[in-house]
């Protein structure tokens, strides 16, 4: 079947959000539904050319469960791999009419969102009632900006989120019949971070979740494409309570590969008084033990008297008082690149980006007074060791009245001002730590580390950050040196 992989321009594909499904991944996800009906009717919203419906079909129609007629909508809009797909669709029918099976399929060259949203609110040929028993989906991945026709659309249904992947899935999940079922591939982006905290609210609230599947690789789902967004795979029914236990799999991407299975409790996946309903996904034994680790400490950042936001200097913002090196009238203005072994490197002589900022009334406000600072990077990149990377600024070596924090660094500060040393370095030797990343990438599924995924962690109490801050004499050590210190101070060993 042309199921898996068409040829199209990789600009095409961005702007349509479509990439499509090996077919590896599409038997897998069609091979978690749980038992169907003997009619099944089946949505394939952003359908490509097939693949998902295709391997849903060879399921059936190889497991020979009592199904006896599926009924297929599918929706695509890309009016260049219809033909494909109604290929596929003509051999499903092909398949099922051997197997004995009666195959009808409907085909909507329409936007989804668009039509699904206005019918769901009444607003085209009356409202739309639930009338799915099944939905399997690779719904297409791109932001949607606040004021385009997408998000508007979703409005009217309810759903607020800032990527077309989302509001597919909050749409799909309301065309379920009861106990509808559930099998989609999307970014993992969507289990933690503020932007999509109502989605998750609005996901968990209405789908019962009795699978997630993560792939070990950034690339395995589509390494054709150049994906290098995790992706995750989930199974979820419509209505009913959350489930005591939650199966978590994993595995390499590569056909035929293993796949390791493991039931954890749901309360450790979504903590039970957890407001912003983080989706934990443990898929290794080291990020079960970090989780564990970090369950034991009590302190928050507020209880520390300390507060992380986001650098306040936006360059292009202030492009006019931007200075490639430091001359009179300017201070230091630090971007990622200056970070360099646990401190600051600075000025950096021929870099790409500016140095330094003018200190006056225009860029005062955007300025910070001197002191000692724990900074992170808001984004690292895939070949970064750490997704945790923190710095620490240290006016000694930088000495500067005031000092700018360009917008892609998040920095630790109290009151507004620098911290105490000790607590810094603490706070430095902490954050770099591999228990904490493991633990920051249980939840994380993206290289984007937010101020409020940093506010969210729990801490060391004061004294043993400042223990930690004297028994680390230099920052630019080994990993193993800051593991052993950390593990030392946390477990009194």
């Amino acid at each position: 079947m042309k199921s898996a992989v068409m040829d199209s321009p990789r600009s095409r594909k961005e702007e349509l959000g479509q990439f499509l499904t090996s077919t590896p991944v599409a038997d897998f996800m069609a091979s978690l539904f749980w038992a169907l009906p003997k009619k099944v009717r089946l949505l394939d919203a952003g359908a490509g050319a097939g693949a998902l419906t295709a391997a849903f079909v060879s399921r059936c129609c190889a497991q020979r469960e009592g199904v006896r007629v599926i009924e297929a909508t599918l929706y695509e809009l890309d009016v260049e791999i219809l033909e494909a797909l109604v290929e596929t669709m003509h051999e499903c029918e092909q398949l099922c009419a051997a197997a004995g099976i009666r195959f009808l399929f409907t085909i909507h060259s329409v936007d989804f969102i668009q039509e699904t949203s206005a019918r769901l609110s009444g607003g085209l040929f009356g409202s739309l009632t639930p009338s799915y028993d099944v939905a399997i989906a690779n719904p297409p991945y791109r932001k949607i900006s606040t004021d385009s026709p997408e998000r508007s659309a979703l409005r009217w249904v309810g759903v607020e989120t800032s990527n077309l992947y989302a509001g597919f899935i909050a749409l799909i999940h309301r065309l379920l019949l009861p106990g509808g079922q559930l099998v989609a591939i999307t970014p993992r982006s969507f289990c933690n971070g503020p932007y999509f905290r109502a989605f998750r609210e609005d996901f968990l609230t209405h789908l019962e979740l009795r699978r997630l599947h993560v792939f070990e690789s950034r690339q395995a789902a589509f390494r054709d494409d150049g994906v290098l967004q995790e992706n995750i795979i989930f199974h979820a029914a419509k209505g009913g309570r959350q489930p005591a236990e939650l199966l978590i799999s994993s595995s390499s991407g590569e056909p035929d590969g293993s796949i390791t299975e493991t039931d954890f409790a749901f309360t450790d996946i979504v903590h039970p008084h957890d407001a912003e309903k983080f989706i934990h996904i443990p898929s290794t034994a080291g990020h079960s033990a970090a989780k564990e680790t970090l369950a034991g400490l009590g302190s928050s950042l507020a209880s520390l008297g300390v507060t992380v936001s986001t650098g306040r200097v936006v360059d292009f913002r202030l492009k006019g008082a931007l200075r490639q090196e430091p001359e009179r009238g300017t201070v230091p203005l630090l971007y990622p690149c200056h970070f360099n072994g646990g401190t600051v490197h600075w000025p950096i002589a021929s870099g790409r980006k500016p140095n330094a900022i003018l200190d006056n009334a225009e860029t005062r406000p955007w300025l910070v007074p001197s002191g000692v600072y724990l900074l992170t990077k808001r984004f690292t990149s895939k070949e970064e060791r750490r997704r945790l990377v923190a710095c620490l600024f240290d006016p000694e070596t930088v000495p500067a009245p005031w000092v700018g924090f360009e917008n892609h660094l998040n920095y630790f500060h109290a009151g507004g001002r620098g911290l105490e040393r000790d607590l810094a370095v603490g706070l430095f030797a902490f954050l770099n730590s591999t228990v904490v990343d493991q633990y920051f990438r249980r939840f994380s599924g993206h290289t984007q580390v937010n101020a409020t995924d940093l506010r969210t962690l729990a801490y060391p109490d004061c004294g043993t950050l400042r223990a930690m801050g004297r028994g680390l004499q230099a920052l630019d050590v080994a990993q193993a040196e800051i593991d052993q210190l950390v593990d030392q101070h946390l477990h009194g060993c």
